[in-house]
């Protein structure tokens, strides 16, 4: 009761006064907040609308992959190298590249991806920086490297990559790579980046068994930060707007099988995991040999 009495007493009196004003500023503050607010929410949603869904999708992800947990740009990951100490890891493996894998624009810079980076196969040919700075000869400096081939027995941490030779040494300071290969397992920083191969637009390779009621193809080269998500094949006597579906074999290699014989030239549309579609048109001649490589005209824009 006394308690009671003591509240009452300082709601009647000259306390009710002073508080009244504060009462008022607060109310403001919250108005001016919430219309801004309001404000800066409108225009992000007319300007989005005026890039268009596509762009607005694809920025998205852009900064995803720029702002990670710890707001630096990286993450944590660990490291281990495999095959020679200045070559390129292993040629082919999972993603099915074969020995393009030591030659430009790969450049040996390749890595094996743990389960989270090689993503059954989706993640080949994705690009990451990676760097170290938790060894005495390590640079600090981040070095690109892109996914070619899958480590599956690489899940003692999240995130592991396991490097060429070539690409665990480029992490050390010049002249100490070895010193930093016989390190063993590092843990170092990584972040997903563009692919960028100026002057390369993507490849076809068509798979050696491949034939009119049967196509594969090895898909190479594709610029921009995303996974493919679809590929779909039309042939010449297909309607402008049918086009067929292709499945994943394995690695970045994608098949179709055809009831009817397949007739040249074949064109085909890729579309990223951001939404973004390109069309190579007729990139796969009248004609075309199984084991043959074929280069479009096209790449992604992310």
């Amino acid at each position: 009761m006394v308690r009671q009495e003591q509240h009452q007493h300082r709601m009647d009196g000259p306390w009710i006064l002073e508080a009244v004003p504060l009462m008022v500023v607060g109310l403001i503050t919250a108005h001016v907040v919430a219309l801004v607010y309001w404000i800066y929410s409108d225009n992000n949603t007319v300007n989005d609308h005026v890039a268009g869904e596509e762009v607005k999708s694809t920025s998205f992800h852009k900064s995803r992959f720029r702002i990670p947990a710890n707001g630096s740009g990286f993450s944590s990951a660990g490291a281990t190298w495999y095959g020679g100490p200045n070559g390129a890891g292993s040629d082919g493996g999972a993603c099915g590249y074969g020995n393009a894998v030591g030659r430009s624009p790969f450049s040996s810079m390749i890595s094996a991806g743990g389960p989270s980076l090689f993503k059954s196969g989706k993640g080949c040919g994705s690009c990451y920086q990676v760097k170290c700075t938790a060894h005495s000869s390590c640079s600090g400096k981040p070095v690109t490297v892109v996914i070619t081939d899958e480590c599956a027995g690489c899940v003692s941490e999240s995130t592991h990559f396991d490097l060429s030779g070539t690409a665990f040494g480029a992490m050390a300071i010049s002249g100490q790579e070895q010193q930093l290969r016989n390190a063993g397992v590092l843990q170092i920083e990584y972040q997903r980046v563009d692919c960028n191969y100026p002057g390369t637009n993507i490849v076809f390779k068509v798979d050696a068994g491949s034939n009119p009621h049967y196509f594969s193809t090895l898909v190479e080269y594709e610029e921009g930060n995303s996974d493919i998500a679809s590929i779909d094949l039309q042939d010449s006597s297909a309607s402008a707007n049918y086009w067929r579906p292709m499945q994943q074999l394995w690695g970045a290699v994608w098949k179709l099988d055809s009831d009817s014989a397949l007739t040249g030239p074949l064109s085909l549309r890729l579309k990223s995991s951001t939404g973004e579609i390109v069309v190579a048109l007729n990139v796969i001649p009248a004609g075309w040999g199984s084991g043959a490589t074929y280069r479009s005209t096209v790449n992604f824009n992310e």
